[in-house]
């Protein structure tokens, strides 16, 4: 399995935890010239853009460490495009949220950027 099922696993995984937790998936890995979004959901009243970033094992440090700044801004681009493309309102509440998933558990990270 290459690296890139690999992550549409995790995706998939990711998905159904939040669907669990009450979220309602929107979309599956955005793509656009600025950047991907991994997962766009509603919780309540916020859109939610997730990142979902998996891992084996701790050799490379916890999933979610791989979040950083660099790619929090592609996030955050993609998002204002993904926001101005379905016309959304400019003070629509939304926020950024990370899933690790780290040996087949998984963690979510509510608000984990601005």
């Amino acid at each position: 399995m290459n690296n890139q099922e690999k992550g549409r696993g995790g995706e998939a995984f990711a998905a159904r935890f939040l669907a669990e937790q009450g979220y309602e998936i929107l979309e599956r890995n955005f793509r656009c010239r600025q950047g991907e979004i991994d997962l766009i959901a509603r919780d309540g009243n916020d859109l939610v853009f997730v990142e979902v970033k998996f891992r084996r094992g701790k050799g490379q440090g916890l999933p979610e460490e791989a979040v950083d700044f660099r790619k929090q801004e592609k996030i955050r681009q993609a998002a204002r495009y993904y926001l101005y493309r379905n016309g959304y309102e400019e003070d629509t509440a939304c926020r950024f949220d990370v899933v690790g998933i780290l040996n087949g558990q998984i963690r979510l990270i509510r608000n984990a950027f601005s």
